[in-house]
Formats: structure tokens, C-alpha cells, sequence
């Protein structure tokens, strides 16, 4: 179920090339209250995604990773700043935007489909529709056969691909990730991070993924942001210029690794 990405689709043009997914951070500052006070999570953190750019964003807990996508996804509010998607500004959650946290957290009463068919309720989208919808994003994360299994029935793993297609089942122009594979064994967060860049390269949207994975970031991301610990600042920004698909023991893959371990004071 763990296909291999191969060079045809290396150099597969999907039509959402051309779509929109631009994000733009604008001097970002978070407060949090914490006892008798407030500390900073987040600094004067300015940043530009590209649509359809895959970017990783490491750093140690506490810097403010997954506060960023909270902001992106509009679950949280700047004290300062300024978040705008394709130029407008967030101002709550949205269909354009998907968020997969590292628990699947599917509702274990409804079937894999069900679970999946979730984000589509109270929409416009007609029934024969959602079916073809629901169908597709069970191809794409490889889950045909399951469809009718319960979260119980399946591995962590295969969970995780079916949270995967829930968060794609809308067709969101962002695709928000907060350690998505960060619960599973060392083998199946290997094969899912060949699967989600296989999902990338066919999809073509774009992604912000949340990480202490290095490796993980480099095999994934375009770009790697590295944040300075708490308050989270911008410490320095690793272009990853490995062509995909990517062989995690080459040199030029194995220099970007040891590059962003000395940006976080690891090596």
C-alpha cells in the first residue's frame, strides 16, 4: 500500500499547478498568558509561501511551530501582524485551508468514508459529487478496500492516510501539518513521508508542515525555517535543492540535514 515515487511522477504537471495558495506572514506577534503573566510565542515573524511550495518549518517545542499553523488555519488571532491567504486576511477557518494534527482523530463510530465525507457536510456540493470525491481521496492515500473499516480495524498508519484524505476531500488550496506522522513507528513515518510527496507532486498544493524531523523536512519541504527558541524568530531559511524523488543518503541531501542541525544548535 506504500507506493514508491518514481521519476514519471517526478515530472507529473497536475492542473492545480496554476491555483492559488499564497501565504503571506506580516510581522506576526503572540502573547499567551501564563500564571501571573504573559510570554511571548511569537516575534515580529515575517515569511512569504508560494502557491503550491512545500514548506517545513523546525524548530525546538515551545517556539511556536503549531501556534503558526493555528494562525494560518484560523483557530487563533495575531496580537500583531497580519496572516493573508492570496492576499486577504484570515479571518477564521476555512474550506481553502486543511489541517492534519498527529493524532488521525477520526470519530471512531463512523467508517473510513464517513470519516472522510466529514468536511463536506453543510456544503453545496451534491451527493453523487461527495461520492466521486470521497472515492478519489481513497484512491490517492491507497486506502481502496477500507472504505467501509472502522479507525479500530485499522493500522496507525493507515489512520493517518485516512485523516490525510479528509484534510484533501475539500480540495484546499493549503494543506496545514502539525507533526503528522510524529506517533508512528520510525518504518511507517518513512513510508508515509514517500506518500505525502507523492500526494504533493500530484496535487501540486500548497503545504506548511510543522516538524522536529529533520530529516523529514529536507525529504519533504522546499524550503526548511529554522526558529530561534522561545520567542520564535526566524533564525534562517534552508532552500533544499535535492531533485525529487529524493535519496535520503546523498551527499547533497545529507550537507542540507547537517546544515539545518547546526542552524538549531544540534551538531
Amino acid at each position: 500500500m506504500d507506493g514508491l515515487v518514481g521519476p514519471a511522477a517526478a515530472t507529473h504537471q497536475s492542473p492545480r499547478a496554476t491555483r492559488a495558495g499564497t501565504i503571506d506572514f506580516q510581522q506576526i506577534e503572540k502573547n499567551f498568558n501564563a500564571g501571573q503573566g504573559k510570554f511571548l510565542a511569537l516575534d515580529g515573524f515575517s515569511l512569504s509561501v508560494a502557491a503550491g511550495e512545500f514548506v517545513a518549518i523546525a524548530g525546538a517545542s515551545g517556539c511556536g511551530k503549531s501556534t503558526l499553523l493555528r494562525l494560518i488555519a484560523g483557530l487563533d488571532e495575531p496580537d500583531r501582524g497580519a496572516i493573508l491567504v492570496d492576499g486577504k486576511p484570515v479571518v477564521g477557518p476555512g474550506l481553502d485551508r486543511g489541517l492534519i494534527f498527529q493524532e488521525h482523530r477520526l470519530m471512531p463510530w463512523l467508517t473510513v468514508e464517513q470519516n472522510i465525507a466529514l468536511p463536506l457536510q453543510n456544503t453545496r456540493i451534491g451527493k453523487a459529487e461527495k461520492r466521486a470525491l470521497i472515492a478519489e481521496h481513497i484512491l490517492l492515500v491507497g486506502l481502496a478496500g477500507f472504505e467501509k473499516a472502522y479507525p479500530r480495524q485499522l493500522s496507525g498508519g493507515m489512520a493517518q492516510r485516512a485523516a490525510i484524505a479528509r484534510g484533501l476531500v475539500t480540495r484546499p488550496e493549503i494543506l496545514l501539518l502539525d507533526e503528522p506522522f510524529g506517533a508512528l513507528d520510525a518504518l511507517t513515518r518513512v513510508r508515509l513521508q514517500t506518500e505525502l510527496q507523492r500526494i504533493w507532486m500530484t496535487e501540486r498544493i500548497t503545504m506548511v508542515l510543522v516538524t522536529h524531523d529533520v530529516e523529514e523536512a529536507v525529504f519533504l519541504a522546499d524550503r526548511v525555517v529554522v526558529m530561534t527558541p522561545r520567542p520564535g524568530r526566524i533564525k534562517a531559511v534552508e532552500r533544499i535543492d535535492v531533485a525529487r524523488p529524493r535519496d535520503r543518503v546523498s551527499a547533497d541531501f545529507v550537507a542540507h540535514k547537517a546544515a539545518i542541525l547546526r542552524s538549531l544548535g544540534a551538531a
